[in-house]
């Protein structure tokens, strides 16, 4: 039996809730600003050329980058926070700042659709909501004069500008994780029965993740208004340099990983091209663990070593001059399964790839209780993936199998966390012979 391809579903409520609101409020804007007219033009241009090149920047973003551009992102929070400039106050008002943010959006999707690059509505939708829930709290505040009264022009307005903007971010942390979890997770994972995505531990990773380039985006935002509100709009090319070059950092980096996770996967694949495991085995592994990672509350840099320890886990099957029976380690004695978790160990460390994974393969035929976390997913998940064989026990006797081997050699919550993934529709496993 083949494994069904993956797909994203389409989802119903959360996605529609989210792209509706930003329709209105998209609608909303244009269609006040055309009937109103546009106050300060010169800055509406500004800022929207800022917006269009930073959403244009984000060409050759890599499809899991959270923001692939911050520097789109962080002119229209600026936007949406700017009171004054050169020292005279500002007229524009929330429905302004919504219709500029659509306008460079539209503009930017240009090119982008152009060259056949995905328009990604989602992440548009999620942007308007997130800066019109700053210019909300911002611009009626300011306008009122309430801001200058409570908090006057020194740190507490500064201070003031960045609570807005990390209630802004969190705001976006929480819709990024209501889409993810309306979604199929990446890697063929398909939501059954109507049971959807874990939202804590997507949560948990949108808000681990706005330590990183989040910080900045909010920072250079906060910046740009206030260097504005002084010097006028000299000094938004001055203050967009420092975001652009983090920007071009963060791509170095992620094409880094990248060309990281590629060769661990062109290592993992090793095994199945030399006939010690069926072929996809080390990939569904890698799949189920990174997705049951995900349902125990692991970290973005657990689910990493994890996802990497999974996909190396048989390599010690290499050092065999006899392979094992459809690659199943799992139905071999305890001191065979450790001998070979010891040989793909010592494989790893000569890889150079992180000790971690290393340390993660060597103890993945451990008693649970001497094993870390990501050890005992390995296990249970590379033992499920065994037993689900033809003529071993099939997916529904593979499960009822760990659970009988709880006692001591798998961990239950882990056993039950693969059955609450298998649930939701994990990949379907091959059956071998």
């Amino acid at each position: 039996m083949t494994r069904a391809r993956s797909r994203w579903t389409a989802p119903p409520r959360a996605v529609l809730a989210v792209r509706g609101g930003a329709a209105v409020l998209a609608l909303a804007g244009l269609g006040h600003t055309l009937w109103d007219g546009v106050h300060e033009p010169g800055h509406a241009l500004a800022f929207g050329v800022l917006i269009a090149v930073g959403e244009v920047a984000r060409r050759g973003a890599p499809p899991e980058e959270r923001e692939p551009a911050p520097l789109g992102t962080a002119g229209a929070l600026a936007y949406a926070l700017l009171g004054r400039s050169g020292g005279a106050p500002t007229t524009h008002g929330v429905l302004q700042v919504i219709a500029v943010l659509v306008a460079a959006q539209l503009l930017a999707r240009v090119p982008q659709v152009a060259r056949g690059s995905d328009p990604a509505p989602d992440r548009a939708a999620r942007r308007i909501l997130a800066v019109t829930f700053a210019a909300v709290c911002f611009q009626p505040l300011y306008n009122s004069a309430h801001a200058a009264d409570q908090f006057g022009a020194g740190p507490y307005y500064v201070l003031f500008m960045l609570l807005l903007l990390v209630l802004t971010a969190l705001c976006d942390a929480v819709l990024a994780a209501l889409l993810l979890r309306s979604r199929t997770v990446p890697h063929g994972f398909k939501s059954m029965g109507g049971t959807p995505l874990p939202y804590g531990p997507l949560l948990r990773d949108e808000l681990r993740a706005l330590v990183g380039i989040g910080s900045a985006v909010c920072a250079t935002g906060v910046v740009m208004a206030l260097g504005v509100a002084v010097a006028g709009l000299w000094a938004l090319p001055v203050l967009c340099v420092p975001l652009l070059l983090t920007q071009i950092s963060f791509r170095r980096v992620a094409a880094v990983r990248t060309t990281y996770r590629q060769t661990i996967t062109s290592l993992a694949r090793a095994t199945e091209i030399a006939g010690y495991t069926p072929h996809g085995h080390a990939r569904r592994v890698a799949t189920l663990c990174t997705a049951v990672g995900r349902e125990l509350g692991l970290s973005g840099r657990e689910l990493t070593v994890l996802e990497y320890a999974a996909l190396m886990h048989d390599i010690g099957q290499l050092s065999l001059v006899d392979p094992v029976p459809d690659g199943a380690t799992a139905t071999l004695p305890a001191i065979e399964q450790r001998r070979i978790a010891l040989l793909g160990g010592a494989v790893v460390r000569q890889t150079g790839v992180d000790t971690e994974v290393a340390v993660v393969v060597e103890r993945q035929a451990d008693p649970y209780r001497e094993q870390p976390i990501s050890a005992r997913i390995v296990r249970v998940v590379n033992a499920y993936d065994d037993l689900c064989g033809e003529g071993l026990s099939g997916p529904l006797g593979a499960l009822e199998r760990l659970r009988l081997g709880t006692g001591r050699d798998y961990q239950p919550e882990v056993v039950e966390s693969l059955a609450r993934v298998l649930t939701r529709g994990g990949p379907a496993p091959v059956l071998h012979g």
